[in-house]
């Protein structure tokens, strides 16, 4: 019988963190009514947390994440078709 180690990418999952709290906080801030992308490009501007909406704890969720980071990946997600990129 034969064991292999599973490797885990901390970059796969920090990737996927981002993806998941940036669809719970923009859910939740269409549920209040606000326009999540402004509300969340405001956000990440400014760096003042009263642009997201304490509603489901969307702020508290946001704000376990890196702002740099969600800038980050969300500029390699939208610049995905660049080959320079790569």
């Amino acid at each position: 019988m034969t064991e292999e180690t599973s490797l885990f990418s901390i970059s796969v999952i920090k990737k996927e963190n981002i993806k998941t709290t940036l669809k719970e906080v923009c859910s939740s801030l269409e549920q209040k009514g606000y326009n999540a992308l402004n509300q969340i490009a405001g956000y990440l501007i400014s760096g003042d947390a009263s642009y997201i909406s304490s509603f489901q704890n969307a702020r508290e969720k946001i704000l376990e994440l890196d702002r740099i980071d969600i800038i980050e990946y969300l500029l390699k997600e939208s610049l995905k078709s660049c080959d320079t990129l790569d």
